[in-house]
């Protein structure tokens, strides 16, 4: 069985345009898969495309080659952009492994560990920022049956932000912690906002609300700032989202600080390269909670990948917080029970696009989001 053919589609929403494309075989079998990369998501459909002759007439079954010739054999560093394009069509051909053998992908990862996948939701915090409303919204996210919630509160503050702003902050999540209680994990998303400096001495004053993890509190372009910061707290420190490759996973292990890995699937390469690096992860006694600020099939791509990695802790989800349309998208969704998201039996990912509904929701030139502007947790079209 060889592929066919890629198509493309791409879905406005008013923050993030999605990109999912759907691998054809010669066989009449076909897979879904998703490269979404916010701004840039026009840009990788046009990488989809390019990269397309490349593969046209390989068969499905061969992972390993596709990668390489995608990968390697492009010799070129297409950094994000490449490696969303990579991992849609990687995404796909799994979905389509999967529907041949009639198993899900997870079957043909290692099997079924985990019975249950924990979720911790994200995007929830689309209020004004005070302590008083972020409280109320996160009450409200526990009512819904999360027992782990993550959230930026530090608005548009960058690099050295003024005093006023980071005791705001710091109001809001010790506001979350008592609405919460202490049985409820907590995660504090910074966005690469700071310097080593200011991102220790804002972390130390994190420690009494008891964080899950501190993410991202410089940007990833120096790894070993990362790992500065995580050897001065004592809140652990989540990262991994922004990188691209094995080197670099390898090289932000190398220390044992970071352990708790929030690696993107559509920024490695897809499923199989996000399980060789959980697997990197496990040899330095970590954790991953993989990142999923995208479109439903990269949850879905998620789940499989967290349901046969042992050392899989949480996973975001967005999905709830997204427009309600957004279900639709597809013909099957997890569903939420107790704080863990279900587990899908059928073939393949588990569901397929409803192209029908996907053509209703055209690109939107608008539809983006700017984090260092003022209220952008809002997500609204700009």
């Amino acid at each position: 069985m060889r592929i066919k053919d890629i198509k493309t589609y791409l879905v406005g929403n008013p923050w993030k345009n999605w990109l999912f494309v759907q691998v054809e075989t010669d066989e009449g079998l076909n897979g879904v898969g998703e490269g979404t990369l916010g701004h840039l998501s026009r840009t990788v459909e046009a990488a989809v495309h390019e990269l397309k002759p490349l593969i046209v007439g390989l068969e499905v079954f061969q992972i390993e080659m596709l990668l390489q010739r995608l990968v390697r054999d492009v010799y070129t560093d297409g950094g994000q952009i490449q490696m969303c394009a990579v991992s849609a069509i990687e995404i796909a051909c799994w979905d389509i492994m999967g529907k041949a053998l009639g198993q899900p992908v997870y079957n043909l990862l290692g099997g079924r560990y985990h019975e249950k996948i924990r979720a911790y939701a994200n995007g929830w915090y689309r209020c004004p920022r005070t302590p008083e409303d972020f409280a109320k919204a996160a009450k409200e996210v526990v009512r819904l049956g999360y027992t782990a919630m993550k959230f930026d509160p530090f608005g548009a503050e960058w690099r050295k932000p003024q005093p006023a702003g980071v005791d705001l902050a710091i109001d809001i999540v010790n506001a979350v912690r008592e609405a919460v209680g202490p049985s409820v994990d907590l995660a504090v998303e910074a966005h690469s906002r700071f310097s080593v400096e200011t991102a220790i001495t804002v972390g130390k004053r994190l420690e009494a609300a008891a964080p899950a993890w501190y993410e991202d509190p410089v940007p990833h372009g120096n790894i070993h700032a990362s790992i500065e910061v995580a050897r001065h707290l004592d809140v652990p420190v989540g990262t991994g989202e922004s990188l691209t490759s094995k080197q670099q996973f390898a090289e932000l292990l190398r220390e044992d600080a970071i352990t708790a890995v929030t690696l993107e699937p559509l920024h490695v390469g897809g499923i199989l390269a996000t399980r060789k690096i959980a697997d990197m992860v496990d040899a330095h006694y970590g954790v991953i909670l993989p990142h999923s600020a995208q479109g439903p099939v990269c949850t879905l791509a998620n789940i499989q990948i967290d349901v046969c990695t042992p050392n899989f802790y949480m996973q975001e989800y967005f999905d709830q917080f997204n427009e309600p349309w957004e279900k639709d998208l597809l013909t099957w969704t997890p569903k939420l029970v107790d704080g863990y998201l279900e587990i899908p039996t059928a073939p393949g990912l588990g569901a397929e696009l409803n192209l029908e509904e996907v053509k209703r929701h055209p690109y939107q030139e608008t539809g983006r989001m700017f984090l260092f502007e003022p209220d952008w947790h809002f997500r609204r079209s700009v």
